[in-house]
């Protein structure tokens, strides 16, 4: 008996057994199996297993396999093709492979590229919380199931549907970075729901209060106050702000790009109250300290040394200081500013945030009820034409 391996182009032939018997020849089938292409060394491979073509190759020495998902061999030599190139610009995970801690990696490197101030908050907030539940998890397999599922394990642990937002909001950032590679890291981006926040904060003074809490304050906070009720400062603003940025002469200070968390600069008129007390605080000027507020020479920390002792002497318990911020906004919408002049005093990006600030009170609503009434009072009466 003699075997014919006859060759063919195509992965899947058909081998016959050829049997001579007394010169005469008859072939008949003897089975199908898979026969794999050849291929120059390097180029990679694709085979069949059951009705699906796999491709195989080769990146910095560790052999990689991945299912292309079709029976057909055009495809597959298609995405084999796709995946040679991807290793061949030198990324060396496929988007299989690719995890939530990958993605997160991409946008902690944005942060640092753009320089934005919130890299070292948003690390903090995905080593605590984001990477112990789902970092190690393929992108590919991150759908809005597990996007509900990290809501309720959060929800479960105490935490906020605002914190979770920013939480899902940095998730949704690296799938989105991802994306952008080239080539792409991930193939698509799943939807990350945002959950409905009800956080917005409704503090703010009056000027009898202000006035009694400008008087409880410590020597040191008492001109930092003026300023941020009167125009709306941020305090990390107002922290860095030194006696170069204060004109008392033309009546400005000047806040600097880099200071602005909108990454604008601007200048905020000195008024009312502001001279007498900038004036004052130039007079406690430490030597080699160019702060305008500061404790005893040193920067201002976050804490506030004496505003809650303050606050209680004054019955402003539970007072935060961006309650100042609100409080100025409101002031100037009862003022008549325009509101595209109020945002750039406050520093302001965006209007819709600016509104949150602009906090109706009963007071406002009465004195609208009360022009209303004079206004329906001075209407003249029409007489009906008979």
């Amino acid at each position: 008996m003699v075997l014919w391996l006859p060759f063919a182009k195509a992965a899947v032939c058909t081998w016959t057994a050829a049997i001579w018997i007394g010169g005469l020849s008859c072939a008949r089938p003897v089975g199908r199996m898979t026969l794999m292409p050849k291929h120059a060394r390097g180029s990679g491979s694709y085979y069949r297993r059951g009705n699906v073509f796999w491709i195989s190759y080769w990146v910095n020495g560790r052999q990689l396999k991945k299912s292309t998902r079709s029976s057909d061999e055009s495809e597959a030599k298609r995405q084999l093709k796709i995946a040679l190139g991807e290793a061949a610009a030198g990324k060396d995970i496929i988007p299989e492979r690719a995890t939530i801690d990958d993605l997160f990696g991409l946008v902690l490197a944005d942060y640092k590229l753009r320089k934005l101030r919130d890299s070292a908050t948003i690390q903090w907030r995905y080593e605590a919380h984001i990477k112990p539940l789902i970092g190690t998890l393929l992108a590919s397999r991150f759908s809005p199931h597990q996007a509900r599922q990290y809501v309720a394990a959060r929800r479960n642990e105490g935490a906020s549907d605002a914190t979770i937002n920013r939480e899902l909001a940095i998730v949704r950032r690296g799938f989105n970075l991802g994306l952008r590679e080239d080539p792409p890291l991930i193939r698509r981006a799943p939807y990350i729901p945002k959950l409905e926040e009800d956080n917005v904060r409704q503090g703010f003074i009056e000027q009898a209060q202000y006035l009694a809490l400008r008087e409880a304050l410590p020597e040191h906070l008492k001109a930092l106050v003026v300023v941020a009720y009167h125009c709306g400062n941020r305090l990390g603003e107002l922290r860095k702000l030194r006696w170069s940025q204060v004109d008392l002469l033309s009546a400005e200070i000047r806040i600097e790009k880099a200071q602005a968390k909108a990454k604008k600069p601007r200048t905020l008129p000195i008024y009312g109250d502001m001279a007498h007390w900038l004036e004052w605080q130039a007079k406690r000027r430490v030597p080699g300290c160019d702060l305008v507020f500061h404790w005893n020479g040193k920067p201002l920390g976050s804490h506030l040394k004496g505003w809650e002792r303050a606050c209680k002497a004054a019955s402003l318990d539970g007072l935060h200081f961006h309650d100042l911020r609100r409080s100025a906004v409101r002031n100037m919408e009862r003022a008549g500013i325009p509101r595209h002049v109020a945002m750039q005093l406050s520093g302001h990006k965006t209007e819709s945030v600016y509104r949150r600030y602009d906090i109706v009170v009963e007071e406002d609503l009465r004195t609208a009820a009360k022009r209303l009434e004079q206004y329906h009072q001075q209407k003249p009466q029409l007489q009906r034409v008979k």
